[in-house]
Order: structure tokens, then C-alpha cells, then sequence
């Protein structure tokens, strides 16, 4: 075994001293590019997708899966900053029915089907209030949860003590409740009407002016406020009005900024300038229904002719005689004359306008937006990257063509042109907190080849080629060395056949030559043996 380890390695030494450096580098490069090939594949192949099969879970319910998935020994990976969780493709449906059927996951929370499924004797009133406290708060979030764009919902409930003393003051519960609304999402002041009225209703002694709504980015949802009461106050309703439209225009730059560079990297604060005046007149306009001829519309026409001829025309001084009547000439009787009298009038109707205008009770008339931006680009261990001024710049530009469109619809046009840009202020600065970005770097990363079945035909090419390449090259090689070892075999065969005298002899057949050929080939000349054996073994 040893020798033919030490001829097979002799062998190879002896093929790759004859080789040229081009057809070395010609073999190690398709040697290493096989390999990588051959790797790059088996990665691909091997590599199992992940697909969801939980999104938006708290951290509790996280863990049971968890623990579930470990003592299956299923392989799993977790996202979007321990919210999301996956699990091989071809495994996920099944893992999905078999966990609901275990009740996995399960928040842990009592509703009321906990007091029909735990009914007993021994429990305590202070144990009651509070499994029944507790059931209200999760059967409230489970139907606040039911509303088209929120995704979960934590409700906290305080419930006035009950005395035992009569007592005349009335007292109510409270309740604060936290919304994961989807992005996006906006919200109808009817929408946010009905659902303070949807609170109220479902816990007693529940006003609504004692019920707070915010969502995960801190912003409130106050009731829609209309017109100042007479028991609200002038300031009161105006300040009202001017915080409503300010959270508006904030929330609405918070969500589209936010969307561009993320919503932990951007802070919107907006100023508004309200004119209170509140004006109401009546205007009653007339105008012409020919506005190029200014002339109106006639409705009727009366047209008089007198015409008179005679001899004895009127003449003489007015009133001059005793007969006369005074203010009228007399007759001439000396000359004749004639009498013609032409009358035309026209009656014209115009457009008469009576118009009762009752201004806004406000106008927008000025606006101010600052907006902060975190300015850290990526966070690598110790090291920081900042945005560069081409980067601030590019982010600048979009920023402010948002911001100057809203100021431009937002501000009444009474009040003249407007400058935008002199009434938007951006600032980059790094902020003072847990850099978020690449929050889900761990799930984007390791999806990077999984990102369609381009990858798998452009590796299979590669890999095509390289073979085709490789077996041109070691066929040539293996008709040359064939041609070699026949030519050496030739050559030796025919030098050692007249040194054997008994292979002359008539009874010996060609076999019988040729094997006693071989045997004297491998006793003077194992090397050119050896080379005989190996193309034999090659060709077989």
C-alpha cells in the first residue's frame, strides 16, 4: 500500500514539473473556483428560510414561545427588536396549529371566562375586586384591540373604594389607556369621538373627560372640541383650537419624516399664529347682466309719437294777449307750420346679489416648524459614523419641501405671500439616547442570498463554465500523456523482444509474448510499468 501511495505521489510530482506556470495557475484556478462554487452552494442549499410565525408580541408572550420552540428543538430566529419571531418555511404551519391548540402564546391576563372556569367558595372580596379588576382591563383592551388601526392596547382602570357610609359626592373612575396604532394610521375626530365614547360606556362611573388616549409615540388624542361654550372660557377655547392644530400639523410631519429617516431619529415641534377675528356682514350687490356693455336686461319698452302740420302755427310771445293762457304760446296766423314729438323708455333689470357672510371663527396666519434631526448614522461597537454634509444636505432638501408645502396650504391666503423657508428651521444634532438603527440588521443579514433565484443562476453559470474549462484542459493533458506512456511502451517492447529466446518457440501463442513481454518490462523498466498499468486503469 505504501508503495503505491509513494508511486501515485512520485507520479503526481512528475505531471506537475512538466506543466508550464500557465497551466499551473490554469489548474489552482479552477481548483479554488470549484471549491468556492461548490461552497457557495451548499451555503444556499443548506441554508433554511425563516418565515414569520408571530409579529407584535410582548415580551411574555416572546418567552413562551421561546421556551416552547427550545424544548421542541425547533430553530427559530427573533426581530424587530424581540417582537417578531421565526421559524423554518416548511415547519411554520404546522409549529402554528400546534401552539394554538396549547394555548401558546397566552398574555396571562384573566378575563371573564376565568370566574366560570374558577368558580369557588373560597375566595376573598379583596382577591374579587381584583381578578374582576383585572378582567375588565383585558376584555376593554381586547375591544379597543378590534378597531381598524390599532394592533394592541394596554388599558390601566382606577375604581372609586366603595364606603360604607352614605355620602353625597359622586365619585367616578379613571382611565388611561396606551394604543399601538399602525403607521400611517389617521385617525377621524368621529373615530376618536367614538372611541372615548366606547371606554365610558364599558366601565361604570366613567366620564369622559376622565379618560386619557395616547399612542406609543406620546401623542394624545384629545375629544374634538367645536365651538367655545358659554361656559368655556374665550382663552380657554382659543388656546383649544391653536394646540389642535398644531398636534395636527406635528403629527402629520412626525409621520412622514419619521417614515423617511425613523421615528426615533426625528423630533417635530410647530408654532401657529391664529387670527380670532370673527367678522359678520351682508353685502347686497347690484351688476349688470351685460358686463361688457354694462346694460342691463330690459323687461319693457314704451315708445310715444306725436306728429301735427297746419297753417296756423303756434307763435307769439308766450301769455302775451288778454285771452291767452299763460305759459303757452298763441297762434300765428300768418305762417304755417309743423309739430312732431318722439318718447321712448326703456325699463332695465340688473343682477341684485344679497350675500350674508359669516367669516371663519379662525384663520392660520403664521407657522413655524423646527425640526431635529439625530445626525448618528451607524453605531459599531465604540465607533460612531456620522451623516456627511452631502448626506445632511440630501436629507435637508426633502425635509423642507414637505415642511414648505404644508405652510403654504396651511396659511390663509388673506394674509399675502409667504416666505417658506423663513419659517422652517432644521437642525442636525446627535441626541442624547439608544441609537435604534439596525434594529433588525440580524434578520435583513442573514436574508441577503435569499433574496430571489437570481443568486442560484448566476452560481450555476459560474459553476458551468469552471467544469467545462477543467475537463477541456485535464482531456488534454490525459490524450498527451497517453500518447507519451504508448510511444515509451512501443519503443521498450520492441528493444526487448529479440533478448527473449523462448518467446521464438512455435508453441508459445501472442498472449503468451505479450505476458512474457510485460514481465520483463516491470523487471528492467517498473517505472514505464507502472505508467502502462495507470493509462490501462485510466481507459477502464
Amino acid at each position: 500500500m505504501n508503495e503505491k501511495i509513494q508511486k501515485y505521489t512520485e507520479s503526481t510530482k512528475a505531471f506537475w514539473s512538466k506543466r508550464s506556470k500557465g497551466q499551473k495557475g490554469i489548474f489552482i484556478g479552477s481548483f479554488v473556483l470549484v471549491i468556492a462554487i461548490i461552497i457557495t452552494i451548499s451555503f444556499l442549499t443548506w441554508n433554511e428560510k425563516f418565515v414569520p410565525l408571530y409579529s407584535n408580541l410582548s415580551l411574555q408572550e416572546m418567552s413562551q414561545v421561546q421556551a416552547e420552540l427550545d424544548a421542541r428543538g425547533v430553530p427559530y430566529e427573533i426581530g424587530n427588536g424581540g417582537a417578531t419571531i421565526s421559524v423554518p418555511e416548511e415547519r411554520a404551519e404546522t409549529l402554528l396549529v400546534e401552539l394554538a391548540g396549547q394555548n401558546i402564546p397566552s398574555t396571562g391576563n384573566i378575563d371573564f371566562s376565568f370566574f366560570s372556569e374558577n368558580a369557588s367558595w373560597g375566595i376573598t372580596d379583596n382577591e374579587f375586586s381584583i381578578m374582576k379588576l383585572d378582567a375588565m382591563r383585558t376584555e376593554l383592551a381586547k375591544l379597543i384591540k378590534s378597531v381598524d388601526g390599532i394592533s394592541d392596547a394596554n388599558v390601566m382602570i382606577t375604581l372609586p373604594q366603595e364606603s360604607v357610609f352614605l355620602n353625597d359626592a359622586n365619585e367616578t373612575a379613571t382611565a388611561s389607556i396606551v394604543i399601538h396604532t399602525e403607521l400611517g394610521h389617521q385617525f377621524q375626530e368621529n373615530q376618536i369621538e367614538s372611541l372615548y365614547h366606547l371606554v365610558s360606556k364599558a366601565i361604570p362611573n366613567l366620564p369622559k373627560e376622565n379618560i386619557i388616549i395616547r399612542n406609543q409615540y406620546l401623542e394624545y388624542f384629545d375629544q374634538a372640541s367645536s365651538m367655545a361654550s358659554s361656559d368655556q372660557g374665550i382663552y380657554t377655547y382659543q388656546q383649544g383650537v391653536k394646540q389642535d392644530i398644531e398636534k395636527d400639523i406635528q403629527r402629520r410631519l412626525q409621520q412622514m419624516i419619521g417614515t423617511m429617516v425613523g421615528m426615533e431619529k426625528v423630533i417635530v415641534s410647530v408654532t401657529a399664529d391664529i387670527d380670532f377675528t370673527n367678522e359678520n356682514r351682508v353685502e347686497e350687490l347690484v351688476t349688470p347682466v351685460d358686463l361688457e356693455n354694462m346694460e342691463g336686461l330690459p323687461v319693457s319698452i314704451e315708445t310715444i309719437s306725436e306728429t301735427y302740420s297746419g297753417n296756423q302755427d303756434i307763435g307769439g310771445v308766450p301769455g302775451a294777449g288778454d285771452e291767452d293762457i299763460t305759459g303757452y304760446q298763441g297762434v300765428d296766423g300768418n305762417s304755417d307750420g309743423d309739430y312732431e314729438l318722439l318718447k321712448e323708455t326703456i325699463n332695465n333689470e340688473f343682477n341684485r346679489i344679497r350675500k350674508e357672510i359669516v367669516e371663519s371663527p379662525y384663520k392660520v396666519r403664521d407657522l413655524g416648524v423646527q425640526v431635529a434631526i439625530d445626525n448618528v448614522s451607524s453605531i459599531e461597537g465604540e465607533t460612531v459614523q456620522y451623516l456627511t454634509q452631502q448626506e445632511q444636505n440630501s436629507v435637508e432638501t426633502g425635509i423642507s419641501s414637505i415642511i414648505n408645502s404644508i405652510i403654504t396650504t396651511s396659511i390663509d391666503k388673506d394674509y399675502g405671500d409667504i416666505d417658506p423657508t423663513e419659517k422652517v428651521s432644521i437642525v442636525f444634532q446627535e441626541f442624547s439616547g439608544v441609537n435604534t438603527i439596525g434594529q433588525e440588521g440580524m434578520t435583513t443579514g442573514t436574508s441577503i442570498f435569499s433574496s430571489g433565484s437570481t443568486w442560484l443562476y448566476i452560481v450555476g453559470a459560474i459553476l458551468l463554465i469552471g467544469i467545462i474549462i477543467v475537463g477541456i484542459v485535464l482531456m488534454k493533458n490525459r490524450r498527451k500523456q497517453e500518447e507519451e506512456v504508448f510511444e515509451s511502451i512501443s519503443s521498450n517492447v520492441a528493444t526487448a523482444s529479440p533478448e527473449i529466446p523462448d518467446l521464438q518457440t512455435e508453441g508459445n501463442t501472442e498472449t503468451d509474448i505479450r505476458k512474457h513481454q510485460l514481465e520483463k518490462l516491470a523487471k528492467d523498466k517498473p517505472e514505464e510499468f507502472a505508467k502502462l498499468l495507470r493509462s490501462w486503469m485510466a481507459e477502464d
